[in-house]
């Protein structure tokens, strides 16, 4: 289904394709996605509300995805029931994977007892050591370093510049995005009263099947043993996971959170921007954490939570309510302390 955008799709094809109903011109051409309110005369929109088709007429896109009742403002439309579900199954259309060959690139150094896979694809000047496996249809672009004795799953991708230290597994169809490190050394050190020791680090790190890691974002080894991220789990750009942690499946994670070592964090969990931990703590599944919540303690209990130290999100809005009264509260009680000191002189 996927076409170059200079070629694109006539709107009747892409309502066939969407499974939606044309209300427009058929050979209406449509060449890319646009948010709501670009000026993009061959850019295709969703809106699922009035605010948003509005903004979309106003703009100037070509065509939009809405509602079979939606009032379209003039514009051209395909009408389908979820149009947010339509524009998703569009963008995976226009979706176009980073260009790389079949085989293995001249440039690349690869031990000669290293196990590739069918249909594998190593890009230029990358680097694999020995005692690696990589599995069935892997993609492995330029200038990767994957370091000895670690797994690479069937179907994974792994994008430029990533680094995997040694003794990593990536598991089937996971993703490595460019400059994302995985395998370095925890964070361990210990004073002796005169200088930090340096902790030697020697565990693994495994990442399960369909697991995503973002862009500059770090996952330590373990000490021993091995840090662990579940089937499924998302990490976004620049999070760190520490040493010996141990991620459930299907937990996300967005940009900037630190999960210090030996961290447990249970399956479905969310955690939003900025989040971070104390060291060994345990969070329980089904938990969601808002930005720059802290945690310091464990939180076994599914639910929402916010703040630092980590509260149910109601306790902690209304503490965050009562700080912004501080100030006010702080005026009239000195008032009432005046007022009581005035009466007591009255009486003598």
């Amino acid at each position: 289904m996927a076409k170059d955008p200079s070629v694109g799709w006539t709107l009747g094809e892409l309502a066939a394709l969407l499974q939606g109903t044309c209300d427009g011109p058929l050979d209406l051409l449509i060449k890319r996605p646009v948010p709501a309110g670009s000026p993009a005369s061959d850019g295709l929109s969703f809106a699922e509300n009035d605010e948003y088709l509005q903004k979309v007429a106003d703009g100037g896109a070509a065509a939009v995805l809405a509602k079979p009742d939606a009032d379209t403002r003039g514009v051209p439309a395909i009408r389908v029931d979820s149009p947010r579900q339509a524009f998703g199954r569009f963008l995976g259309m226009c979706d176009r994977p980073l260009p790389i060959e079949l085989g293995v690139h001249p440039t690349a150094v690869v031990s000669p007892d290293a196990e590739i896979g069918e249909g594998v694809s190593i890009g230029p000047y990358v680097v694999v050591e020995q005692g690696v496996k990589i599995g069935d249809h892997a993609k492995i672009y330029p200038f990767v370093y994957i370091g000895e004795n670690c797994t690479i799953g069937a179907h994974a991708t792994v994008y430029p510049h990533v680094v995997l230290y040694r003794e990593v597994t990536v598991g089937a169809r996971g993703v490595i995005h460019a400059g994302a490190v995985i395998g370095a050394d925890g964070f361990g050190f210990v004073w002796d009263g005169k200088k930090q020791n340096k902790v030697p680090q020697v565990g693994a790190v495994d990442l399960g099947d369909d697991v995503e890691v973002g862009a500059n974002t770090t996952v330590d080894r373990a000490t021993a043993g091995a840090t662990r991220i579940g089937r499924g789990s998302k990490l976004d750009n620049l999070v760190q996971i520490g040493h010996n942690c141990s991620i459930g499946e299907d937990s996300v994670f967005a940009a900037y959170c630190g999960i210090s070592g030996s961290t447990t964090v249970g399956d479905r969990c969310t955690f939003a921007g900025q989040v971070g931990t104390s060291s060994h703590v345990t969070v329980g599944n089904d938990v969601t954490l808002g930005g720059r919540t802290g945690v310091t303690k464990d939180l076994p209990k599914p639910g929402v939570y916010w703040g630092t130290p980590a509260r149910p999100y109601v306790e902690a809005v209304k503490i965050v309510a009562f700080t912004h009264k501080g100030p006010e509260m702080y005026d009239r009680l000195r008032a009432l302390e005046k007022r009581i000191q005035e009466l007591e002189e009255s009486t003598k």
